[in-house]
């Protein structure tokens, strides 16, 4: 399922605007030109001593529920900027690091992986062609999509571009095509969660759009450890890239997150997320030292800060020996 990226041409410049023609000087014309030119002399140098311009100041970021919460100014010995993270040990549930792991905060797009489980695990048709609706518009923040209105993919085709590209109008119709639409699916998301013994988790919708989807750190390693049972979210959620037809046009799509492409980390599964109230967002599972991980970093302030701070865990993890001495006792929890 997976296919050569190129990169989409931009849209033209703008057409530029014809020069003004000017008349032909004659002999009679030239003192006034002279007289006009020195006429404009003390404006043009009123305007050469005035001060630039300053650019209009962007409007300030909309804090998160976690920086209201007074969540950063925890400290931690990793100086993460998460303000939530979690590392536990896949194979024997040992907790290696926690900061603020109970905190029940919004998730974002980390919400496609119960959307991929409650799909696949529905057994419904990869091959069945669903159509992206203007139900499957983003009303609630405006954001946009590279799928039109009346887009025709797989439903295997829409599991790959939510998980790997984070597509909201891709996540949204897999749950509006869910038998009994999208009442049934959101509630058969909850129903998973309760299964699974993620008792802080609620959802209201598939993508992540709606900062009524929330969990806790804690509750979403049981999520990572479930999805990362099934072959086909662990495979498309690691996908670098991917093309998928739309009419006559070939669309190109890539991961969200850089570090599927670094050869230095050994991801088995991943998903990014961000909506301002929630931050910036990512869970993995993922190999370090021959161990395999689950790694839950929630609210990062900064745009590659979750990134910076997965690879601050990872050289930790290395140089702790933690990894090594799997009879020591787990790391105290940062409430």
């Amino acid at each position: 399922m997976l296919f050569a990226l190129a990169v989409l041409p931009t849209a033209a410049d703008a057409a530029k605007q014809p020069r003004e023609e000017r008349p032909a000087a004659t002999s009679k014309a030239k003192p006034k030109a002279k007289a006009k030119s020195k006429a404009k002399a003390p404006a043009r140098a009123q305007r050469a001593k005035a001060p630039p311009r300053k650019a209009a100041a962007s409007p300030p970021r909309r804090p998160s529920v976690g920086q209201l919460s007074g969540l950063h100014l925890t400290d931690d010995p990793l100086d993460l900027k998460s303000s939530v993270a979690l590392v536990v040990d896949q194979e024997t549930d040992r907790v290696l690091f926690s900061k603020n792991s109970e905190a029940v905060l919004p998730i974002a797009s980390i919400t496609k992986l119960m959307t991929a489980l409650v799909v696949t695990e529905a057994g419904l048709s990869m091959d069945e062609v669903l159509t992206v609706s203007q139900e499957d518009v983003d009303t609630e923040k405006g954001s946009r999509s590279r799928l039109a209105v009346g887009t025709r993919l797989t439903r295997g085709e829409m599991l790959h571009l939510a998980l790997m590209s984070s597509e909201n109008r891709a996540a949204h119709a897999l749950g509006r095509h869910y038998p009994g639409g999208l009442p049934a699916f959101v509630e058969a998301m909850n129903a998973k969660a309760h299964l699974l013994g993620m008792h802080d988790t609620r959802y209201v919708e598939p993508t992540g759009l709606s900062s009524g989807n929330r969990s806790s750190a804690h509750d979403l390693t049981l999520l990572v450890k479930a999805t990362s049972d099934v072959p086909l979210i662990r495979e498309l959620s690691t996908s670098r890239e991917a093309s998928v037809a739309v009419g006559s046009r070939l669309l190109h799509f890539r991961t969200t997150n850089g570090l599927v492409l670094n050869p230095e980390w050994e991801i088995g599964l991943q998903k990014t997320g961000y909506i301002s109230e929630a931050g910036r967002c990512l869970v993995m599972q993922a190999q370090v030292a021959g161990r395999r991980l689950i790694l839950v970093l929630l609210d990062s302030a900064g745009r590659y800060s979750r990134i910076g701070d997965a690879e601050r865990i990872r050289k930790w993890l290395g140089e702790s020996g933690l990894l090594e001495a799997s009879s020591a006792p787990a790391v105290v929890p940062l409430r």
